[in-house]
C-alpha cells in the first residue's frame, strides 16, 4: 500500500492541504502513521478524502457527513467499511508518478509546439507542476515516445490516445455497469453489514478481472489487424526482394 505525506496526500485528492487538516480535526479523517515527526497517510486516507470530495459535490455539509461516519463506525466494523471506501474510490492504477523537466521533455517529443503541449495536458498525460511537468502515466508516456521515435507524428500519437481514453471509458463502462445492475442494485441502498466485505471484494476484483479479459481481447485484435493491415504490405515486399535477388 502506498504511503503519501500530507501534500502528496493532498494533491492525490485534489484538494487542499488546509481541507486535509481541517477534516482530521473534525474526526473524518484518521490520523496518520507517525514516523518521527513525519505523519504518512495510506491508500485509506485517500479513499476516504475522495469519499468526502464525492459527497461535498452532492450537497452534504461537513456536520452531515460526520454524521454518516460516525454512524458508520459505531454500527459497522470500521475496517470493512474502510475496505469498501478503498475499493469504491481508491487508485485504480499501480503507476508511481515521475517528474521531467522542460528540457528533457523536449529531448523526448522534439521541439514542439504549444498546442500539442496543450493536448497533451488536457489528456492527462502530463501536468505542470512549478517549472517541471508531472508524467501521471509512465508506461504511457514511455509507449508515446517510442512510436514518435519510430517515426509516427506527435499529433498521431496524442490523437490516438484521446481516442483510446474514449475506447477505454466504454470498456471500463461495460464492466462497472454489470456489477452496478446485477451486485448492487438488488441490494438496494439500505447496505446490510454482512454484505460489505463480499461487495469490496467484488469491487477489487475488477480490476484483474478486466485486465484479463481486455489483454485478451486486444491480443486477438492485434493479431487480426496486423494481418489485415500489413499482411499485403509485407507479401509485397517480399515479393520485391525476390525480383531483386533474381
Amino acid at each position: 500500500m502506498a504511503e503519501y505525506r500530507i501534500d502528496e496526500l493532498a494533491q492525490q485528492a485534489e484538494t487542499a492541504v488546509r481541507n486535509v487538516r481541517a477534516y482530521q480535526d473534525r474526526g473524518l479523517l484518521p490520523p496518520p502513521r507517525r514516523v518521527g515527526r513525519v505523519g504518512l497517510y495510506d491508500d485509506s486516507h485517500l479513499a476516504r478524502l475522495r469519499l468526502i470530495n464525492q459527497m461535498l459535490e452532492r450537497g452534504y455539509s461537513l456536520a452531515n457527513i460526520a454524521e454518516l461516519v460516525n454512524g458508520w463506525e459505531q454500527g459497522q466494523n470500521l475496517g470493512e467499511l474502510l475496505g469498501l471506501e478503498v475499493a469504491l474510490t481508491g487508485p485504480w492504477s499501480d503507476e508511481v508518478p515521475t517528474f521531467i523537466s522542460a528540457a528533457e521533455l523536449a529531448q523526448v517529443f522534439g521541439a514542439q509546439d504549444a498546442r500539442a503541449l496543450d493536448t497533451a495536458i488536457k489528456l492527462g498525460i502530463i501536468e505542470p507542476d512549478g517549472e517541471r511537468f508531472r508524467v501521471n502515466s509512465p508506461r504511457w508516456f514511455q509507449a508515446g515516445a517510442e512510436l514518435v521515435a519510430a517515426g509516427i507524428p506527435l499529433d498521431a500519437v496524442l490523437a490516438n490516445a484521446r481516442a483510446l481514453q474514449r475506447d477505454m471509458d466504454r470498456v471500463a463502462a461495460r464492466f462497472v455497469e454489470l456489477v452496478t445492475t446485477h451486485v448492487f442494485e438488488p441490494i438496494g441502498d439500505r447496505l446490510p453489514k454482512d454484505e460489505v466485505p463480499r461487495l469490496a471484494e467484488v469491487v477489487r476484483r475488477l480490476r484483474p478481472l478486466a485486465q484479463m479479459a481486455v489483454d485478451s481481447e486486444l491480443a486477438r485484435a492485434m493479431e487480426r489487424q496486423v494481418r489485415e493491415q500489413l499482411g499485403d504490405r509485407l507479401g509485397r515486399l517480399l515479393e520485391h526482394l525476390k525480383a531483386q535477388a533474381s
